[in-house]
């Protein structure tokens, strides 16, 4: 019994583990920094020397992270900013020595770092919860959730100073945690506390507002990124640093997968899923089983959830669907682009038909785009949820109508006859015929009676009776 127990703890132990690791955050690690001894900080490419004289723009801000000693000639202070200085670090006057690494100075100024945006995706890398850089694989990230999501973790890295542009289209920019110098912020009240200090201001600059939750994705079929407003700028981003716009794919008619900046080949397979999926088991189940394979080796897959714009005859509503998009590239080129990705993307929609169902998935559809083919899409399963519920709503209109004709045939309900006037109803009325020895018939706008005439006597037949028919002309009967 006791062994029994100590199984059952084991395995429930191992399940919360798998479902940590299924909610568990990125780690995305800020790349650039504002040291002094960082040569790309300089406009000289190098770092100063004794003989050099410093200058940092007076109205600049900045915040400059020191690690060793250094002896100029001369340096020149911004009005606002800071030097965090290492153990040992230090700045002294030149007294005139030979310095080998300084033959002749110079002016040197500081690179700006105002520029340097939150949201420009290639000032990220993704990274291990211990800061060392990720090893490279088959999975890659869309444009969009290359930037810090809403529950990932921020790391600047320890021994490093920095300015960062948080300027969004959205007012608060929301992280799991964020790491400066070393310490994790992991609370709000922590991250209240850091902002409250003097470095703060000098690090993080721009109408977003950084935000800590501690908060992991709760679901287990994934969390959105939650950088969709500030696609455009995630882009514009992307597309200054490469210096060009986007390339022109080698296929006709290149996927636009949401996320992500420009058009790729390949394929893209768009899921809906039950409260079953776990997104994390589907990713590993598909590395494993698929990806994993020679013949895939140089596909990339991105998988994620989204949201997706809903659209009703060509009418799109501020209303958006969940739903898991899977991307899939690879690196053939001309009209080879995208095809190995076609047939992983053909693997896994067989897999869908096949296992869907126990994995979680309700619904799946595949698009492709290679270097021999127009863009299509290319198979669904089952059938999408648009034409089912097409099918139940007729359904439902004639089951309705069937049990009100039943009513009315069983005279259990009443219909009401109506009516409608017509207008040549107004034109004639039909005349009731007058009665033998009438001299004339009856009239429902006009009832002429004869003068002093006594209804008990019998009318003389030389008596006339004249009055005016507006629907009868006397000349007509003249011959």
């Amino acid at each position: 019994m006791a062994a029994g127990g100590e199984m059952k703890r084991l395995l429930f132990l191992l399940a919360v583990l798998r479902l940590l690791a299924a909610t568990a955050a990125v780690y995305k690690q800020w790349i650039p920094n504002t040291n002094f001894e960082t040569a790309s900080n300089w406009d000289t490419g190098r770092v100063p020397c004794a003989r050099d004289v410093v200058h940092f723009e007076k109205d600049k801000v900045v915040s400059v992270f020191v690690q060793s000693a250094h002896a100029l000639t001369d340096m020149y202070l911004p009005l606002d900013g800071e030097f965090v200085l290492a153990a040992g670090a230090a700045f002294t006057a030149f007294d005139g020595s030979w310095d080998p690494g300084c033959d002749s100075g110079g002016a040197v100024r500081f690179a700006d770092a105002e520029r340097r945006s939150w949201f420009d995706p290639t000032l990220w890398q993704d990274v291990l919860p211990s800061g060392e850089l990720k090893p490279g694989g088959p999975i890659f990230s869309v444009d969009e959730e290359r930037v810090p999501c809403r529950y990932d973790d921020v790391i600047f890295q320890p021994g490093t100073s920095f300015r960062v542009n948080t300027d969004s289209s959205q007012p608060e920019i929301h992280l799991r945690s964020i790491s400066v110098m070393g310490q994790e912020l992991n609370t709000p009240s922590s991250w209240a506390g850091y902002l409250g200090g003097p470095s703060a201001p000098l690090q993080f600059h721009g109408n977003g507002t950084l935000r800590v939750t501690g908060t992991a994705c709760p679901d287990k079929s994934g969390c959105a990124c939650g950088n969709a407003l500030d696609g455009p700028r995630i882009c514009a981003a992307l597309l200054r640093a490469s210096g060009r716009p986007c390339p022109e794919p080698a296929c006709q008619s290149p996927l636009q997968p949401l996320g992500h900046c420009c058009g790729v080949c390949g394929a893209t397979i768009n899921l809906d899923f039950t409260p079953d999926f776990d997104l994390q088991k589907y990713q590993d189940r598909l590395v494993q089983e698929l990806l994993s394979q020679p013949k895939y080796a140089g596909v990339q897959m991105a998988i994620s959830k989204v949201h997706k714009a809903q659209t009703f005859l060509g009418i799109t509503s501020r209303s958006a669907a969940p739903l898991i998009q899977i991307v899939l590239v690879d690196d053939r080129a001309g009209v080879q682009a995208g095809t190995a990705a076609e047939q992983l993307a053909a693997d896994i929609m067989e897999s869908i038909a096949e296992h869907g169902e126990a994995l979680g998935i309700s619904s799946s559809k595949m698009e492709v785009a290679t270097g021999n083919t127009a863009r299509g899409q290319v198979g669904s399963y089952p059938v999408s949820r648009i034409t089912a519920g097409t099918v139940m709503g007729l359904l439902f209109s004639l089951l309705l109508l069937g049990g009100i004709l039943f009513l009315y045939r069983k005279g259990k309900l009443r219909l009401p006859a109506l009516r409608l006037p017509q207008p040549w109803d107004r034109l004639e009325e039909p005349a009731s015929p007058a009665a033998a020895g009438d001299k004339g018939f009856d009239n429902p706008v006009f009832n002429v009676e004869p003068p002093d005439a006594d209804l008990g006597e019998e009318t003389p037949k030389d008596l006339q009776v004249f009055y005016l028919n507006p629907l009868y002309d006397a000349s007509e009967t003249e011959t």
